[in-house]
């Protein structure tokens, strides 16, 4: 069975070449749109009409079309009056945004990537760019939104569409949490690392030795080192400073990793215990153990201070 695809809002995306289309499309499907790039018109209603399975993950999601002046029949006036009927007509939630940018700073954007302007192949950026700002006249006298880039990067353009077009909270990015022994290598995909070789390490305790962080008399064992409670407090708040902002940057993945020298106990026990402190702030972190199935050796660990079983260090 079958049921209506009709978006909740449906943003015809457009601008000068060069302007941050691309930019603009990418923000908006990593926010959780449908996103379709130099659709023609013609096939709008096509695409509005097609039936989606019952129950579907799409249903409701709002719809961004990207359109510019290399689109096939591209013609500003009869786009501007073909947006009117849809809505008029069959009542879709239609808007334009119109992204602009002084023709200075698209020539230097041209220069600085080499690429050529799509409406001057063999002629100076600026030749194209004049034109294409004759072509886009009608549409950006229809604009709902309109955004000018010349004083804005990727970045600050980015945050200007999530404060117009995403939800009332910033969706926060996904975020990870996993523990890694330093001995077989750094996670390529960490955005933040923190060391736990300064604990006291588990490994030179004989009978705490085949255990892993997760269990209990592990931790304890950690959490006696006199520098445990102030460090990992100050680690817990420094990523509940950190992760807001992150979000508000648009940053769809964080991993935060906490390495030990075999990634079995202290980075272990560690991961466990911040990410319990993320979830009952709100947060809703994966944990993983990358190298915890590993077998201990001491050539690893380097040698107990002073012989002593108490603390490591190697980590």
């Amino acid at each position: 069975m079958t049921t209506s695809s009709r978006p909740r809002r449906i943003l015809l995306v457009t601008g000068m070449s060069g302007a941050g289309k691309s930019t603009a499309l990418d923000t908006f499907e990593d926010m959780g749109w449908e996103v379709v790039d130099n659709l023609p018109l013609s096939l709008l209603e096509r695409l509005l009409g097609t039936p989606l399975p019952k129950g579907s993950d799409d249903q409701g999601r709002p719809l961004a079309l990207g359109i510019d002046s290399r689109t096939r029949g591209f013609d500003a006036a009869a786009i501007a009056r073909r947006i009117g009927q849809l809505r008029e007509e069959h009542g879709h939630d239609i808007e334009i945004l119109f992204l602009d940018c002084g023709g200075a700073e698209l020539q230097r954007r041209y220069s600085e990537t080499r690429r050529r302007h799509p409406l001057a192949q063999d002629r100076p950026a600026a030749d194209g760019i004049v034109r294409e700002r004759e072509l886009l006249a009608d549409l950006r006298r229809s604009a709902d939104h309109l955004i000018d880039t010349t004083d804005r990067n990727s970045n600050a353009l980015q945050r200007e569409l999530r404060q117009r077009f995403g939800q009332d909270e910033p969706a926060k990015p996904t975020l990870a949490v996993m523990s890694f022994g330093f001995s077989r290598g750094i996670p390529r995909d960490a955005d933040l690392v923190f060391d736990m070789r300064f604990l006291r390490n588990p490994h030179w305790d004989p009978q705490l030795r085949p255990l892993t962080g997760i269990d209990a008399a592990v931790g304890d064992h950690i959490a006696e080192d006199p520098a445990y409670e102030p460090a990992i407090s100050r680690i817990e708040d420094l990523l509940l400073l950190l992760l807001p902002r992150y979000s508000a940057e648009g940053k769809s993945y964080v991993t935060v990793a906490f390495g030990c020298t075999g990634g079995r106990h202290r980075s272990v026990h560690v991961a466990e215990r911040v990410a319990a402190r993320l979830r009952a702030a709100g947060f809703s972190p994966n944990v993983a153990h990358r190298d915890l199935a590993t077998a201990p050796h001491d050539s690893m660990e380097g040698k107990p201070n002073n012989g002593s079983a108490k603390h490591g260090s190697g980590g």
